[in-house]
């Protein structure tokens, strides 16, 4: 369903730790501090900047871990917040939070201030990497509070960050597959980068750390991505949203950035998906095929890299037709697509057990 955001940042307010990878000035754009004066013009600015009066509206907390923050804070930023939910002005209330920043307390207070969603900063449930990007909770935290918060009835989020300094592909995947098993009803995957003023950045220019190139990124997060998916788990953003401060040349010092990074994702598991078609079907030649027009591009790949794949690689030439249904044409072949089926075998026949 989509919605309109309504964005409150509160930069490292409640943050009880430094973490490796984490400058949150940076990341949010965001130094001053939200106070309710500050956050009732942010949620006026907005409001008044919809045009579309009946959509769906949220207030989400991002930034910081908001359930961090002194008591006293909390429940002024939620008076906020719910006061607009009581007059019906927004729908729905969002935050983000440390999974050790969780107990009964806490959740008293946030169902009592009618909020919808908590996102968990899970980022792995590897604790020799949790450690050693000095995340200060461990893998169980991340379970209970997630179970906690399942149990409440909020609306549950994971986000997590493949790539940070001593993970590899394994613990990644075994990071998702965790994930998951817990289900949680939405989550968002941000490959990490090396940003300015951090511990990461001070462990890349020394050599100690080397973050993922962006094809690995994005060829990690689409086995997240299909993961996720075979589970009905809504991955609601794949990498960090563009801002002025977080571009290339910026403050992103080095790693997988890339502004459509969804897209990068999901034009490779269609790569994965063709090449499967074939091979199991020996095509050559030409073939052509026929799509949605919104799905073309994803399947041509940015700046037509999966039609240079399939080129180089196999000697074919990929055609596009805009259609309603979607299938390949080969000589007299017709071969019906099925993405989504394409995911779950492929999960099934990879992760199948792991899932469970």
């Amino acid at each position: 369903m989509t919605r309109q955001i309504i964005p409150i940042f509160i930069p490292f307010l409640g943050c009880p730790h430094d973490c490796a990878f984490c400058n949150q000035v940076k990341i949010t754009n965001y130094k001053d501090k939200a106070d309710d004066d500050s956050i009732r013009k942010q949620i006026e600015d907005y409001l008044s900047f919809f045009k579309d009066k009946e959509t769906r509206k949220e207030i989400a907390f991002y930034g910081g871990s908001f359930t961090g923050l002194p008591y006293e804070t909390m429940v002024s930023y939620l008076e906020i917040a719910g006061d607009y939910k009581k007059k019906g002005i927004i729908d729905r209330i969002r935050l983000s939070t440390r999974p050790d920043y969780i107990n009964n307390s806490i959740l008293d207070t946030l169902k009592a201030y009618e909020v919808d969603t908590i996102e968990l900063g899970i980022q792995s449930f590897d604790d020799e990497v949790l450690a050693a990007n000095e995340r200060g909770h461990t893998a169980l935290d991340s379970k209970r509070a997630s179970k906690l918060i399942k149990e409440y009835g909020f609306t549950l989020g994971h986000q997590i960050m493949p790539g940070l300094y001593k993970d590899r592909r394994e613990k990644i995947i075994a990071t998702a597959l965790e994930s998951a098993r817990i289900k949680p009803d939405i989550a968002r995957i941000y490959p990490t980068l090396v940003i300015k003023d951090t511990k990461l950045e001070k462990l890349y220019n020394a050599g100690l750390y080397e973050p993922l190139s962006l094809e690995e990124a994005a060829q990690i997060s689409a086995e997240i991505l299909m993961i996720f998916d075979y589970k009905d788990i809504n991955v609601i953003r794949i990498g960090l949203q563009p801002t002025e401060n977080i571009n290339e040349g910026r403050d992103v010092v080095a790693g997988p950035f890339h502004p459509a990074m969804r897209q990068l994702v999901e034009s490779y598991i269609y790569r994965l998906y063709l090449e499967t078609i074939i091979r199991r079907e020996n095509l050559s030649g030409d073939i052509i095929i026929h799509a949605n027009p919104k799905d073309i591009s994803l399947i041509a790949g940015n700046k037509k890299s999966n039609k240079k794949y399939f080129y180089n690689k196999y000697k074919i030439k990929m055609g596009f037709t805009d259609d309603e249904d979607i299938f390949i044409e080969n000589d007299s072949k017709k071969i019906d697509l099925d993405l989504k089926e394409f995911m779950r075998a492929y999960v099934e026949k990879k992760y199948g057990g792991d899932l469970y």
